[in-house]
């Protein structure tokens, strides 16, 4: 006979065994996500191959109308894009996944697209974004039990805690390599161990130096991890950067080192590096090299190998401007200790020409990377409308419905009642719809007008940044605190460097500022000026005198005078004979009734008309005042009085050779 407690104990097991079979079902991966996720690890060994294999999936969960797999292999395409550093596409594939997988009940999309999210915010340095993300999938992969995801996640949540919190660095390095041990995944276990090394490695270099030999044993068991299971791991770059940090910490441990161990692994990051294409690899070991030989005082010895380096280098389709100014920067240090300047004046003109291409570079980048960045906020905002915009739209319809059902009732007792009161919700709907359609139209005209004002804002800025600090000036500056310290000459070179720092300084604040005093203005410019006199020995002398009337607290635009004080030492004063003393004079007076500061610039360099014969290239100069002219343009908002003025002074006219330029400032 069958008791109740049996049947029911029946139908539980029954039931669980459903929800199971449910669950088991649901974290299958499907051949679309299969597919993609094979095509993701061929990215470093075949990335044509990688990128069709993935566009294959993403068309095929297209074709069957799978929003799941369709969010999931544009997540795999973002990172493929971020491994080939294509930002646009990148950008494109992550948030199409993060709009996919937020219009579908799917944790497994939400995971990816949160992951790609995560990636993408990192990758434009925005850490507070990113780990909001990171920590969304983290929790979400977690729940689903992907060993293998919440290890990645986990080691990449810890870099972006270091170094402001250890505690959760820590914490989320050791989740990670717990998950990836679950996971039994080769990539996933040398990724969350690189994140464990690493907490390891600061601790080493914060100071806690009985640390260094356990730091030094594991990696050497993760050295030897990787060698057992080279061919599983997908990410070839984890591996160099594992040979890189054992090999970091040897170079930074007790003396003697293990110079056997620290070259061997060196050795390995450059086989890999070369053979990938990692250039942070391969720039790591080729400069962790070199530091050691220099080091030891074999010169020749690392020498060789910067230009080995320059060599491989020269022969890529795609040169690495970064690696080869650091190359020619460490062979200038070799030419200066050997003091062969000959080779030194060689190697800074290289030196000079790819750190150009670098700074070019970085600069491009991070103007790249600010609009994506950008970009990304604006489409979140918008989407964080629209979800609310939703929400009130639901909230109004079931208010409608609920008013709806009430009328009905009252319908025979309240028609007239029922027909105004339909009357005025119709015009109070047109009326709201109207006033958001104004808004809307008011929202985007707003938008565009403070898009284009901010764009201008920033190019003038940056422009003037450039032309305030004029890569020429830093390097002719630098070069002459080298040649002082080589002639031994200290205490110059500390007053030199002083000055540069103290003038340095002050432009990149001031650039920054809307307006700021004229006595900040007076000092920036006594401090560029004594540069320019230690510079040219003591060749001309300077006056900066104020009018009785003038307040030398008084506001004016930031960094105008400046380029006109540069181009009268530049192309009057310097080309002067060397028994003729310069004199530069610069004054100010203040016209209340128009609000206006009058600058005066006057020097007895050679002229205009002399110093365009003697250089042809006035591109300097020019940039200055079209840089001023638009800075000018812009103050005519306020004070249609502003402008600027150049007069050449001649002998027969003036009685006195040079050059005067009149600024009208506007005071703010």
């Amino acid at each position: 006979m069958i008791r109740k407690n049996d049947i029911t104990q029946l139908l539980l097991c029954f039931l669980f065994c459903l929800i199971s079979l449910h669950t088991v079902k649901a974290q299958q991966v499907s051949p679309a996500e299969h597919e993609a996720s094979e095509g993701y690890s061929q990215r470093f060994t075949d990335s044509s191959a990688s990128l069709k294999i993935q566009m294959a999936a993403l068309q095929a969960s297209q074709k069957n109308g799978n929003k799941e797999d369709e969010a999931i292999c544009n997540a795999y395409l973002a990172l493929t894009h971020k491994r080939l550093l294509h930002l646009k596409e990148f950008m494109k594939y992550a948030e199409t996944s993060y709009d996919i997988a937020n219009s579908i009940k799917s944790n497994r999309a939400k995971a990816f697209a949160n992951t790609a999210m995560g990636y993408l915010k990192s990758y434009t340095d925005d850490k507070s974004q990113a780990l909001t993300f990171f920590l969304k999938a983290y929790a979400l992969f977690n729940t689903m039990q992907s060993y293998d995801q919440s290890a990645k996640l986990g080691a990449d949540i810890s870099y972006l805690f270091s170094p402001n919190s250890q505690e959760k660095v820590k914490k989320y390095a050791d989740e990670g390599l717990s998950f990836a041990e679950k996971s039994g995944n080769p990539e996933s276990i040398l990724h969350a161990r690189l994140a464990v090394g690493s907490y390891l490695s600061d601790l080493v270099a914060a100071g806690e130096t009985n640390r260094w030999q356990e730091a030094v044993s594991f990696f050497n068991q993760t050295i030897t991890f990787i060698e057992k299971n080279e061919t599983k791991i997908d990410s070839k770059s984890n591996i160099g950067v594992a040979y890189i940090n054992l090999a970091a910490l040897y170079m930074n441990g007790p003396k003697p080192i293990d110079e056997q161990a620290f070259l061997s692994a060196l050795e390995k990051a450059l086989i890999i590096g070369k053979q990938y294409g990692i250039k942070s690899v391969y720039r790591s070991s080729m400069g962790l090299r070199g530091q050691y030989y220099v080091s030891k005082g074999e010169y020749r010895t690392a020498e060789n190998l910067f230009k080995e380096g320059i060599s491989y280098q020269q022969n890529l389709p795609y040169k690495d401007n970064y690696l080869l100014a650091a190359f020619y920067d460490c062979l200038k240090n070799i030419a200066a200790e050997e003091k062969d300047y000959k080779a030194y004046h060689e190697y800074d003109t290289f030196f000079i020409k790819y750190n150009k291409l670098k700074y070019d570079e970085s600069t491009q980048q991070i103007l790249q990377n600010a609009d994506a960045k950008y970009e990304s906020e604006k489409k979140m905002v918008r989407i964080q409308q629209l979800e609310q915009e939703n929400k009130l739209q639901k909230k109004n319809q079931l208010l409608g419905y609920g008013i709806s059902a009430v009328l009905l009732i009252g319908l025979v007792f309240m028609y007239r009642s029922y027909y105004f009161r339909q009357r005025y919700h119709q015009k109070r709907e047109d009326f709201l719809q109207q006033q958001q359609t104004n808004n809307e139209l008011k929202m985007e005209l707003l938008e565009k007008e403070t898009l284009e004002n901010l764009a201008e804002k920033l190019s003038l800025e940056r422009r003037l940044l450039q032309s305030q600090m004029d890569p020429h000036f830093i390097f002719n500056a630098l070069g002459n605190i080298q040649g002082m310290i080589l002639r031994k000459d200290m205490d110059l070179a500390v007053l030199y460097l002083g000055k540069f720092a103290k003038l340095s300084r002050r432009v990149l604040e001031q650039s920054r500022m809307e307006t700021i005093t004229l006595e900040e203005e007076i000092q920036t410019l006594e401090n560029y000026i004594e540069l320019q006199q230690l510079r040219l020995n003591q060749s001309f002398d300077y006056q900066i005198a104020l009018a009785s009337s003038v307040d030398e607290q008084l506001h004016i635009p930031p960094l105008l005078i400046q380029p006109f004080i540069e181009n009268a030492i530049e192309h009057g004063l310097k080309p002067l004979e060397a028994f003729q003393k310069g004199m530069l004079l610069i004054s100010f007076e203040e016209e209340q009734e128009e609000n206006l500061l009058i600058c005066t610039i006057k020097d007895n360099g050679i002229g205009l008309t002399a110093s365009r014969k003697q250089k042809t290239d006035d591109s300097h100069r020019s940039l200055s005042t079209k840089i001023t002219d638009e800075r000018l343009l812009l103050m005519l908002k306020d004070n249609s009085q502003a402008k600027l003025e150049v007069r050449e002074l001649t002998l027969d006219h003036d009685g006195q050779q040079g050059c005067m330029v009149t600024l009208y400032i506007p005071i703010l």
